[in-house]
């Protein structure tokens, strides 16, 4: 069974087709400057790399192209689009309708809709894709997997805001919770690492990247994680502020003069450590600028460090303690090996004991990276969201 994954965002697109007999990728490849000057698709497969520059003034287009390149005599990988079984999509808000994978009809689109005030740079992008797909592989099978649905297994203490209930009630107001889809992988590849059930483990799994992450999973279930009704709330990221007092909002408006508009793009594109720092959303620049003195990228490291090891002190006693692994992945959590070191630090009055050496090998990337006599494991674990759309493609397509 072939899968093609597609993941828009809101002007790129990442695919990658698998061989689901075997959990092998034919190819993966990247759009991106959709509807940009300089855009661009780019394939790597076992031919080589192809790359081409070329007006890609929306999704369809991009989605056209890719069909392009997967079935092209010189790049390609298939002979034509027939060889492909099913679309798995990659969509990041589902609200409360839709609170796992699913396969796609009109009442699934509608849902997807429903949410897009509450994801408005990522649904609609998904939608596209969705739209763009269904009418080039028509009577081809589509999924939607959330980034949302692992996480609908917190309770409800955990999710409901302390604002007025009807909020919630009426408007769906509450957390949510994103990066699910990484969180599932990570905690069925912890299990097999640990050699328990997925059903016995317990972890922190720390999703740190440009968006950064933190959840804590009992008996493995979500039951809390630190983004929110968008993936604005939690942690201080690249370019979002994470958790900060309300007021803070009301203050900008009122004593600043500033639209609602203006607001949201402070907090979600010039704050984090890009807002601290001054210089980059990028963590190796700030760590660049930290060596060499620069005392605001310390600082926003420093910041980043701190909200990371509150949340994992306070999931651990969410969880009484009992945690099999503490897990990191995404881009920083995969490489950075100084962030990881830094954030363990201090972790030690529950358990945690790095092994700094091991943490401090580049290779191989799946490790365990604890000492011996420590409490608690620590594991990076490569994610891999890809494999997990298209592993809940192929068991909906089949019925399973």
């Amino acid at each position: 069974m072939k899968i093609l994954v597609i993941n828009c965002g809101s002007s790129s697109l990442k695919y990658q087709l698998f061989d689901m007999d075997k959990e092998e990728v034919l190819a993966k490849g990247l759009v991106e400057r959709i509807a940009i000057d300089g855009s661009r698709i780019e394939q790597e497969t076992a031919k080589g790399e192809f790359e081409l520059e070329t007006a890609i003034p929306d999704h369809k287009k991009a989605v056209e192209l890719v069909f392009e390149a997967l079935t092209s005599p010189d790049h390609g990988v298939i002979k034509d689009l027939q060889e492909i079984d099913a679309v798995g999509h990659r969509v990041v808000h589902g609200g409360e309708k839709v609170t796992k994978s699913t396969i796609i009809d009109q009442d699934v689109l509608e849902a997807i809709q429903e949410v897009v005030p509450f994801s408005p740079l990522h649904n609609p992008a998904n939608l596209q894709g969705i739209q763009a797909c269904s009418s080039l592989l028509e009577g081809k099978p589509q999924v939607a997997v959330f980034d949302t649905a692992f996480h609908q297994t917190m309770p409800q203490e955990n999710f409901v805001y302390p604002i007025p209930l009807s909020y919630y009630k009426e408007q769906g107001i509450r957390r949510y919770g994103f990066h699910g889809t990484s969180h599932n992988f990570i905690t069925n590849r912890a299990a097999e690492l640990l050699g328990k059930p997925v059903e016995e483990v317990n972890l922190i799994s720390c999703h740190l990247g440009n968006g950064s992450s933190i959840t804590a999973v009992k008996n493995g279930k979500s039951i809390m994680t630190s983004m929110g009704l968008t993936p604005l709330a939690g942690l201080p990221m690249g370019t979002r502020s994470g958790d900060l007092d309300p007021s803070i909002i009301i203050y900008m408006i009122k004593q600043l003069g500033m639209s609602p508009d203006e607001v949201d793009k402070v907090l979600n594109k010039e704050s984090g450590v890009l807002g601290i720092s001054g210089l980059s959303s990028d963590f190796r620049d700030l760590e660049k600028g930290a060596e060499s003195g620069d005392e605001n990228c310390q600082l926003a490291l420093k910041i980043f460090h701190s909200r990371c090891r509150e949340t994992i002190g306070a999931y651990a006693t969410m969880m009484g303690g009992r945690i099999d692994a503490i897990t990191f992945t995404g881009g920083i959590g995969e490489n950075g090996s100084k962030d990881r070191e830094v954030i363990c630090d201090g972790l030690e009055i529950i358990g945690v004991k790095l092994d700094k050496e091991i943490n401090n090998q580049r290779k191989p990337k799946e490790k365990v990276i604890s000492a011996e006599d420590s409490a608690i494991k620590v594991m990076v674990i490569p994610t891999d969201e890809e494999l997990m759309i298209a592993r809940d493609t192929k068991r909906l397509v089949q019925g399973k």
